[in-house]
């Protein structure tokens, strides 16, 4: 007898309907088969799946049983059809009864029966509601993530044998009820607060500037300046997610496994710091089977360089396209997969390889060929793409032992960051982009339309400090950002002006 049931695979970020269909001979020698390029993972569920009937008080038939996962040129891989397979045993046996099932299956089987966490469920539940398979069989402990959706029913499934009473009509599982975006309440824990960092206006400034327009930042100063201290504190100030950037956030964090557990949906922007020592790989994303990279993980939200030039110089020409477009494609001999990179990159940086370049109290002990050679460990292009450049000096004695602090507190920053990106929100209400940042040259000519008295400053600056035609455009859009956080209504010299001072000279 042949039985179907639908699950789904995760190709990149893109869900595919997949169909297992389950063939039990009424000849032959016992045997149990599966093809349709399964890997070491698909190929194990075999035995986990004979042990799950057997301790579920189900037969599992002694006959020859072929199981195919359509379609067969799609590589399959982990242990998310342990439960369709099962299923469709249940069913080809006569177990359960024969009929079409109009749904989803998904979920890994322990050897008792319990069906246990699943990677990939918020796109898979996503692929359901695609395809009009409105029920989704989903493991109760991924129960959340998938409620998040409408339009579908999600079933939390506890055991191979809770779903065998509820497809006999026995025993119906319980609907998961449905859990609206803005209920999703998640206490605010963030490490640090601006309010305890004594003095460095100047870079509260620039991170407010960049948090507010999801510009990239540099920061370059000398080893205790703050800088790493600085960055670790931008979280607290960053707007909240959209609805659709945390589903996009979400399924980048549920395909990888990064997903908290039980959670339902990423409710605070990430922030990823790898080390300097993390590979192209790593960082980018690739592999025999391609998973997504740090600057993926980091979408929508902070990717943190720490020690700047320390990383290698090819792994740092890697951000050159994921900068500019948003996407990076890995490509391999089996086909490509897109992920989406839309981050903010924070950088820090020592002035020297002793870090004392420039200081006033200490004494640089680099040789000036050391210090090119440090600097260039970046190159232009690199720091072409970098909106705001800004030097962290070391922190003055007093402000350090003063016990007055005038400080203003993350909170107050945050709420003037998020009033911005509002003003942002609604000026691409029609288009898919949600920062000024992202806005492509044609936007900027458009939603930033400069004065007469704008364009003759733009044209003395860009003399003056050799900008190319990039930085033209990105010292518009951070002055775009700073008339934001003022509340203006359109862009103005002193906004230019601002915004000038962030951008290095072309040397």
């Amino acid at each position: 007898m042949l039985a179907k049931i639908t699950s789904g695979a995760v190709v990149g970020l893109s869900p595919i309907a997949v169909t297992v269909e389950v063939d039990i001979a009424s000849q032959g020698l016992p045997s149990f088969t599966i093809v349709g390029l399964p890997d070491k993972a698909v190929e194990e569920s075999k035995e986990r799946v004979r042990a799950a009937i057997k301790n579920s008080g189900a037969e599992f038939p002694g006959r020859r049983i072929t199981v195919n996962l359509a379609p067969a040129d799609l590589p399959k891989a982990g242990p998310m059809y342990d439960l369709p397979i099962a299923l469709g045993i249940l069913i080809a046996s006569g177990q359960l009864p024969q009929k079409e099932y109009d749904g989803l299956f998904l979920g890994e089987l322990s050897l008792d029966g319990a069906v246990k966490h699943t990677n990939g469920v918020l796109p898979l539940a996503m692929l359901g509601k695609e395809k009009h398979r409105k029920d989704v069989y989903v493991p109760a402990v991924d129960g959340r993530e998938a409620a998040i959706l409408t339009g579908i029913s999600v079933y939390p499934v506890h055991s191979l044998i809770s779903i065998f009473h509820h497809l006999s009509g026995v025993t119906p599982i319980k609907k998961f009820p449905h859990i609206k975006f803005e209920n999703i309440g998640e206490p605010e824990q963030f490490e640090f607060d601006m309010a305890d960092i004594q003095g460095q206006e100047q870079v509260k400034r620039s991170l407010e500037i960049a948090a507010a327009g999801g510009h990239n930042l540099f920061m370059k100063g000398p080893p205790g300046a703050g800088k790493t201290l600085l960055a670790r504190t931008l979280p607290s100030i960053l707007p909240t997610l959209t609805e659709q950037e945390a589903l996009e956030v979400t399924k980048i964090y549920s395909v990888t496994g990064n997903l908290p557990p039980g959670a339902s949906i990423m409710k605070h922007r990430p922030f990823r710091a790898p080390h300097h020592t993390t590979s192209r790989i790593g960082l980018i994303g690739g592999g025999t089977h391609p998973s997504p990279g740090e600057i993926s993980l980091a979408h929508r939200g902070v990717l943190f360089l720490d020690e700047f030039p320390e990383f290698p110089r090819h792994v740092l020409e890697s951000l050159r396209q994921p900068m500019e477009d948003g996407i990076v494609t890995i490509s391999r001999a089996a086909g490509s997969v897109t992920y989406p990179a839309k981050f903010m990159l924070i950088s820090a940086s020592n002035p020297c390889p002793c870090g004392n370049y420039g200081s006033p109290n200490k004494r640089c002990t680099c040789l000036p060929g050391m210090i090119t050679r440090y600097t260039k460990r970046v190159s232009g292009p690199i720091l072409d793409r970098i909106d705001l450049h800004v030097h962290v000096p070391a922190v003055e004695t007093e402000k350090l032992t003063s016990r007055i602090s005038n400080a203003e507190s993350s909170l107050a920053i945050r709420k003037r960051v998020q009033e911005a990106r509002n003003r942002q929100l609604k000026r691409f209400s029609k288009s898919e982009i949600t920062s000024n940042a992202e806005m492509t040259t044609k936007m900027v000519r458009g939603m930033c339309p400069l004065s007469l008295e704008c364009m003759t400053f733009m044209r003395q600056a860009m003399a003056r400090m050799s900008l190319t035609a990039r930085s033209f455009y990105r010292v518009v859009k951070v002055a775009r950002t700073i008339a934001d956080l003022s509340k203006a209504p359109d862009v103005e010299v002193p906004h230019l002006a601002e915004a000038l001072q962030y951008r290095p000279a072309e040397e």
